[in-house]
């Protein structure tokens, strides 16, 4: 029980970076992307990559799939500048696809459906397998507290304030001498790049990579978590994304309470309470349970 708890906890630190990756670029800078999978899925396959085939430490791995997902997600911003709402959800999201679908295809690269396995964890197979999942989990919850703290400076600094101008209003920010297109580029980026650590850190603890794990679902539990907690909050974004671990892992255990009930009916059941929790929480907390408040310049006070 203690191994599963732990790795739970894993787990829930990979959902909460995405959750801050996404708090970046939508939360923050006011652009949808709905290809959160896709740089997900470059971080993982990035690192897995080059810690099999190329044998390099799983440092070198987690830094280049950290700079694979933020070139892509810099030049993915480049290319849909001029598209807004709608049409860079689309854009974004046949982006996941097209790198989900490479995936599957390039067996050359990926080995395709069958996925990349063996890749290196810290001390894996010299440790047992609690004591492994004790040390990732300290590991992502240091990667999870660096990344809240370098947003928070971000959030409270100039910069943030800009991103926010630009969330509010493009025209006036770049009006006001906010140089719009590449705050957008840069938060763009940025976002992307944790995306990419996310997925760089759920490799090395699962070991393995497919295009299967990458799919349009995991998108939506990430919107579910910010949208709940709070967009533009990077607290809410932590609180979010272990909510909805929370949810999705003691839906689990359904099988074994509610008689009468298959796992694949339980699977659904899963689906339908995540539903039903967001729709509580927006219908009593439409900002999100943590709802945004922008921090006070320091002059002002």
């Amino acid at each position: 029980m203690d191994s599963y708890l732990l790795a739970t906890l894993a787990t829930a630190c990979v959902y909460a970076l995405l959750a801050l990756g996404l708090n970046v670029i939508w939360g923050m800078a006011g652009m949808i992307n709905l290809g959160l999978a896709g740089f997900f899925a470059l971080g993982a396959y990035g690192t897995a990559l080059i810690t099999t085939a190329g044998g390099m430490p799983i440092a070198v791995g987690i830094a280049a799939a950290v700079l694979v997902a933020a070139a892509a997600g810099g030049l993915l911003s480049r290319l849909t500048l001029t598209l807004r709402g709608d049409y860079l959800a689309i854009v974004t999201l046949g982006f996941a696809e097209l790198v989900r679908l490479i995936a599957a295809n390039e067996i050359w690269l990926t080995r395709g459906s069958d996925g990349i396995s063996g890749i290196p964890g810290p001390w894996r197979g010299v440790l047992s397998p609690l004591a492994f999942n004790a040390l990732f989990a300290v590991i992502a919850l240091a990667a999870v507290g660096l990344v809240f703290w370098m947003l928070e400076r971000l959030r409270h600094a100039p910069y943030g304030r800009a991103l926010r101008a630009i969330r509010a209003d493009e025209l006036a920010a770049a009006v006001a001498g906010k140089q719009v297109r590449r705050l957008k580029v840069e938060a763009f980026a940025l976002g992307a790049g944790i995306l990419g650590l996310a997925g760089a850190l759920y490799a090395h603890f699962n070991s393995y990579v497919a295009p299967d794990i990458f799919r349009p679902l995991l998108t939506i539990y990430i919107f579910l978590a910010l949208t709940a907690g709070g967009a533009g909050n990077n607290r809410g974004a932590l609180l979010g994304a272990v909510l909805v671990i929370a949810l999705l892992e003691g839906s689990r255990f359904l099988e074994g309470v509610i008689p009468l009930m298959a796992g694949a009916q339980v699977a659904a059941l899963r689906e339908i309470v995540i539903g039903v929790a967001l729709i509580v929480v927006m219908r009593m907390r439409p900002e999100g349970l943590v709802p945004e408040r922008p921090p006070v310049p320091e002059g002002s006070r």
